[in-house]
């Protein structure tokens, strides 16, 4: 199985990096952590746009050992900065071409048609940058590094100089990237939101190390690390739809042995649906509600527990082979006498699923 290995020792600046990790050489991974972590630097290592010791085999090509470095420009890599950096003398056709004219004809790994329309730059292609938005540059800078036929794809927050409208508009091209390319994209960012929509694997770095990699919804679930303690604590499940309601306008999904009810129509029968369940939208019961406007009533059992914010608590649950996070007061973990082992009943309205 192809992987991407890594591991940085060094200083770069006043700044110390000690990070290794290992990622799958498919799919999106995020690097996830606070500002001034080392998450860029670390990207900038990978691009070998700053050198420090170290080791990096992207796909069993060896990219920096003791004996090896290679430059940046002879990386099979594409790279996407925060901001948009377009050559403004040129086209959205130019710019999209620039890297493609320079990939032989025998080494294009992508169909050029495939990316723009991925990116939904059909109608935009004859327009110079000075008369795209801030989300149709980013979706052009995207297009533009993917057609330079990388074998990684480096993405610095792409979405950081976007205001909340562009990034709304631009996130649903990113997941369908993340659905139709086959290449390993590095994704950093310090947004979860960003993270729990298109991340299949989690590298989460502080003071220059990695803290956790693995999974994306194991990393999003334990207790012991810091994104279940975020006020925005969710469950990320990849789903499938299983049916759908046109008069109620409701969505059924099935993630497992795990089914749940979405409001609105959401993709199509047997289509894959990641869905995302805030822990602050969970509550328990002891009991099976009669009565409820609740839909998703799912039988669990408690895992653990974990002292919060003040006043809260974090409950691990597993609905069989999957967790789910549910964030309640203390009061009520004493009124329940929640305790690992206490069955429970989790409850989730339709209306707060994601």
């Amino acid at each position: 199985m192809s992987r991407i290995e890594a591991r940085f020792r060094g200083t770069l600046g006043a700044f110390a990096l000690d990070a290794e990790f290992d990622m799958p050489g498919r799919g999106v991974t995020a690097l996830f952590g606070p500002s001034g972590s080392g998450k860029t630097s670390l990207l900038r290592l990978v691009a070998g746009l700053a050198r420090t010791p170290g080791r990096l085999v992207v796909n069993g090509e060896v990219w920096q050992d003791e004996k090896r470095f290679v430059p940046t420009h002879r990386r099979a890599l594409g790279y996407v900065f925060q901001e948009a950096s377009l050559f403004p003398h040129l086209s959205v056709r130019g710019n999209l071409e620039y890297g493609w004219k320079r990939v032989p004809p025998g080494l294009r790994t992508l169909n050029r048609d495939d990316v723009i329309g991925w990116l939904g730059l059909e109608s935009l292609i004859d327009r110079s940058p000075h008369r795209l938005s801030g989300g149709q540059r980013q979706r052009v800078a995207i297009g533009r590094a993917l057609l330079s036929c990388p074998r990684l794809l480096l993405m610095d927050e792409p979405m950081a100089a976007l205001d909340a409208n562009a990034r709304a508009e631009i996130l649903p091209y990113l997941e369908r990237l993340h659905r139709e390319l086959a290449l390993p994209v590095l994704y950093v960012s310090h947004a979860l939101e960003e993270v729990a929509r298109l991340a299949d694997h989690l590298l989460l770095i502080e003071g220059g190390r990695i803290g956790y990699q693995g999974p994306l919804a194991e990393g999003m679930t334990r207790l012991d690390l810091p994104l279940a303690h975020r006020d925005i604590a969710a469950t990320v499940l990849d789903a499938v739809v299983v049916g759908q309601d046109a008069e109620l306008q409701l969505t059924r999904v099935a993630s497992g042995s795990v089914e749940l009810e979405l409001a609105g129509l959401h993709g199509s029968p047997g289509k894959p649906l990641r869905v995302r369940v805030a822990a602050r939208d969970v509550s328990l019961t002891l009991t099976m509600p009669q009565q409820t406007s609740i839909l998703n009533l799912l039988p669990a059992q408690v895992v653990e527990l974990a002292e919060d914010a003040p006043g809260q608590v974090l409950v691990k649950l597993a609905l069989g082979e999957t967790p789910l996070l549910a964030r309640i007061t203390r009061k009520s973990a004493r009124q329940l006498n929640l305790e690992p082992g206490t069955p429970v009943i989790a409850q989730v309205k339709s209306v707060a699923v994601a």
